[in-house]
């Protein structure tokens, strides 16, 4: 099944929410030979930079690597598994990282939730503007530090593949097209919700 075939990506909400939430998702398959929209890229960025954090610390910090650079090169070696055979179509890797600590030293112990902000923000902005993204767990943190020389107080968290969207069939793979094309679920509210009063 293609994804031009697949006639509804959009969530099946139980009330309704606004439609760049509902439509957003996080696809595999990218167009391997089109070059990131630099606007959109940077607008991408400026959303999460702008997105709320405590005490107005923002320590999320970003690498950002358009394909066919040596940055790129570097941390498409740093991913995990199955990540590696799809996320090299991206126009773009993004890793999203945060301060452990501040400048003097003193912990930041909300430090990847502003960066889960930010990178929501980064998110939405991006679906908004016609790119997609797919954000990964599976990377080597301690090789994308050493690549990129990171100080220990920066700690690298996830890497996301930003790019324009391609068919399924271009993953060039059965497992990876299965799960591209299968339908969108999440637990219910009542699994979600532990009060509501």
């Amino acid at each position: 099944m293609s994804i031009d075939t697949v006639t509804d990506r959009v969530a099946r909400t139980d009330t309704p929410i606004l439609p760049v939430l509902a439509e957003r998702w996080s696809p595999r398959s990218f167009v391997a030979d089109e070059t990131i929209d630099e606007q959109k890229l940077a607008a991408a960025i400026e959303a999460a930079r702008w997105s709320s954090s405590a005490a107005n610390s923002q320590p999320w910090r970003f690498i950002v690597a358009r394909r066919g650079t040596e940055a790129f090169a570097r941390i498409a070696a740093t991913l995990a598994g199955f990540n590696g055979v799809w996320a090299g179509s991206a126009g773009a890797l993004v890793v999203a990282a945060y301060e452990q600590t501040g400048p003097e030293g003193e912990p930041r112990p909300w430090a990847q939730y502003d960066l889960g902000q930010a990178m929501a923000h980064f998110s939405i902005q991006a679906h908004a503007s016609g790119l997609h993204v797919h954000t990964m767990g599976g990377f080597d943190a301690d090789a994308v530090s050493a690549a990129f020389e990171l100080p220990v107080r920066i700690r690298p968290l996830t890497v996301t593949a930003i790019g324009a969207l391609a068919p399924a069939e271009a993953l060039g793979d059965e497992t990876l097209i299965a799960r591209e094309t299968a339908p969108r679920e999440r637990r219910p509210l009542s699994e979600i919700v532990l009060t509501d009063q």
